[in-house]
């Protein structure tokens, strides 16, 4: 990340190595502040803190202020407070590291838990000290990820936090590290603290009320920093049993030597949260918490509101599966069921370390179940230890094809138990901040409601020369011959290879065989994605106009054989972007994708770069030379408050757009604003977009520049 950008003007060097004073720093806080200053909080206290600071700490200070005062000025305040403190701790790139911490702590958690990152420095500092050995999260994530994905268990998220815990669906660590003199030291540490935060989850941590067992001690604050000392010798055992070497590598960062010698207890295979818990109560009085460097702290709070909420919604999904279970076995409609058709059958090591074998049953016969059902047994087991008897109750008549069906309406994304069923998150790029708000989009698939299959018919019959011009034009296309020279065998003599080796022989050396020229038909290997404005701006004729272009292309592209996708985008706020299936890669050009076609209508506002980040994702699925995302749109980014409107949107919409570049993506737009040119060659570069006067020609267009792009 880079400083604060800083005046060329030579005659301002001098002034600008000079110190503000107080007061003219006051008067700049007063002006960024004003909306939390009152009568008891003045601005004159933070000047004062900051006034010793050297101009240049001064104007990052004043400039992360008028940054953060855009998302939330009661943050902005809180860094204004903590920022002499952090300074005298922390070099400037460290600093802002712990501002965006702490406003990405605020976009997930609000401002409680933002503020509080801003107040708690300390914490931040000693994780992060030093700059040569330090690692980044951005650094170790990727990897990270496909470390956790290895593990067993449910799948879970990274994610960043001042203090590392975990939710028991994300892991949150540090967003940097460096408590060791060697990169890679400091890199195991997060391995370690990823590590020590699964096993958390796996096996069984949150399996009881953690608030509760603490509650009844005098510091509960310290019962539960012990609890979580015990914890850790407990599944360090655990990880040693199934990670033996990665076990041997964590112990070497504390000599392998227990807290005390009480907790022998519970490195045994049978030891659960419970013998914690009641170990808990012996060494209260005399034990004191003990911190390794990858020691994660525990919020039961979180982990309770999160398990709750996954077993109410996993309950319901396996009573659903074993329901269709039946009806396959069966072969008919589910009638009410007795609990004791299903059962389960426990063999292997007790539930508590995560490795007992569980055998679902049918009519005391084991059963295989699929896939899904596996995972869910599997998730329920973390929870619970074992599947409980109205667990194995199948949902009555026609209950999960009920629940199969509905869709719940993107507006209660955030309500119940299924608040990220179905939903994709993405971040979202603030250029003011110069970083990503991590997981601010949240985004679902949503299909098309058929249309009249008439739209179809007439369109074709409208530009029936035309689409049978394209037709022919991509006939030809897709019969191209390439001519290959210096061929040791072909068709026809390559007149230049001919010479060349003339020459040669007459120079004494030795004359080629590659002399012929002969034709191959190129195989296209080529996926494309088509992404269609559905905003309400495209009402009447421009919504006509967009459908009658993606017919055309569907029946030009039908002829080529390319593999192409077609999805609309629309949505309002950052809580509810959508994404409208139209046609998948796997879909053909049938009757049923015809209808969504002409089902297409106009819905929100264009917030495009949760759109384009979805897209790409779903490009990159495929195996493909060349991949084209082709926008079609008729205007800029835009979007109902939080201000995406502006420089905002344009600059989260221009990143995605990198992103996509990077992804090996080729992006393209095609649009109907004739303001167009004042922001799309910002978007897409100067040559990678176009603007289409007459919506008449708008179908032709489409697919005259897709045959462009795809040779």
């Amino acid at each position: 990340m880079s400083s604060p950008p800083r005046s060329s003007d030579p005659r301002l060097t001098v002034a600008a190595a000079e110190p503000l004073s107080a007061n003219a720093l006051e008067d700049r806080l007063d002006e960024i502040l004003d909306p939390v200053l009152s009568t008891r909080r003045t601005a004159t206290r933070l000047a004062e803190a900051v006034a010793p600071l050297p101009r240049e700490h001064q104007d990052f200070v004043l400039h992360w202020v008028a940054v953060i005062a855009r998302t939330n000025p009661e943050m902005a305040y809180q860094f204004a407070a903590a920022a002499p403190q952090a300074l005298a701790r922390l070099d400037l790139a460290s600093a802002e590291a712990w501002i965006i911490e702490a406003m990405d702590t605020y976009d997930r958690d609000g401002l409680y838990r933002g503020s509080a990152v801003f107040k708690n420095v300390g914490e931040f500092a000693r994780l992060s000290r030093g700059t040569a050995a330090a690692v980044s999260f951005e650094d170790v994530a990727q990897v990270l990820q496909l470390f956790i994905c290895g593990l067993s268990g449910r799948r879970l998220r990274l994610d960043t936090a001042a203090r590392p815990h975990t939710d028991t669906e994300t892991l949150f660590l540090p967003p940097s590290i460096a408590l060791l003199p060697r990169r890679e030291e400091n890199f195991f540490i997060y391995k370690a603290m990823a590590t020590l935060l699964w096993a958390q989850g796996r096996f069984g941590t949150f399996n009881v009320d953690l608030d509760a067992a603490c509650a009844g001690y005098s510091d509960p604050e310290r019962a539960l920093d012990l609890l979580n000392t015990l914890e850790t010798v407990r599944l360090e055992a655990c990880i040693a049993r199934a990670l033996p070497g990665l076990a041997r590598e964590m112990q070497k960062l504390h000599a392998g030597q227990l807290p005390d010698s009480r907790c022998a207890v519970l490195a045994t295979p049978a030891a659960t949260i419970s013998d914690s818990v009641a170990l808990l109560a012996q060494v209260y009085a005399d034990m004191a918490p003990v911190h390794y460097s990858y020691t994660p702290v525990l919020q039961p709070e979180r982990a309770a509101a999160v398990r709750k909420a996954r077993l109410a919604k996993e309950k319901s999904e396996f009573q659903s599966a074993l329901a269709q279970l039946l009806e396959e076995k069966d072969n008919s409609a589910v009638p009410p069921q007795p609990a004791e058709r299903f059962s389960i059958q426990a063999s292997g090591l007790p539930a508590g370390n995560g490795n007992a074998s569980h055998e679902l049953m049918l009519d005391g016969k084991p059963v295989a179940p699929p896939e899904n059902v596996s995972q869910l047994m599997d998730s329920i087991l973390q929870d619970l230890g074992e599947i409980p008897d109205d667990y194995l109750v199948a949902a009555g008549d026609g209950g999960y094809r009920q629940n199969r069906r509905d869709e719940h309406d993107p507006a209660d994304v955030w309500k119940g138990v299924y608040h990220e069923e179905g939903a994709f998150f993405y971040n979202e790029w603030d250029c003011k901040r110069r970083h990503y708000r991590k997981n601010w989009c949240v985004l679902r698939e949503l299909g098309v409601l058929p249309g009249n299959a008439d739209f179809v018919d007439a369109t074709l019959a409208k530009y029936a020369p035309q689409v049978a011009q394209l037709k022919r034009t991509f006939e030809l296309l897709r019969g191209e011959d390439k001519l290959l020279k210096k061929q040791p065998n072909g068709d026809d003599i390559d007149l230049d290879a001919v010479i060349a080796a003339y020459a040669d022989m007459k120079s004494g050396m030795e004359l080629s065989d590659r002399l012929l020229t002969k034709r191959h038909k190129s195989e296209r290997d080529l996926a494309v994605m088509l992404m269609v404005d559905m905003s309400g701006s495209t009402k009447g004729w421009i919504n006509d106009a967009e459908r009658e272009a993606v017919i055309m292309l569907c029946e030009a592209l039908e002829v080529l054989g390319d593999r192409y996708a077609i999805y609309g985008f629309s949505g309002i706020t950052r809580k509810r972007c959508e994404i409208f299936r139209i046609k998948r890669f796997d879909e053909p050009y049938d009757t049923a994708v015809k209808s969504r076609i002409a089902g297409i209508q106009p819905q929100d506002y264009t917030r495009m770069g949760a759109a384009i980040r979805h897209l790409t994702t779903l490009l990159n699925q495929i195996e493909a030379r060349t991949k084209l995302l082709i926008t079609l749109s008729d205007g800029k980014p835009d979007d109902y408050s939080d201000h995406y409107r502006g420089e905002y949107g344009i600059e989260d919409t221009r990143q995605a757009l990198i992103e996509a570049h990077r992804a090996g993506v080729k992006p393209f737009c095609i649009t109907i604003d004739r303001e167009a040119r004042d922001y799309l060659p910002h978007l897409y570069g100067p040559v990678n977009w176009t603007l289409v006067d007459e919506v008449a020609r708008l179908p032709l267009k489409v697919a005259d520049i897709y045959r462009r792009l795809a040779t």
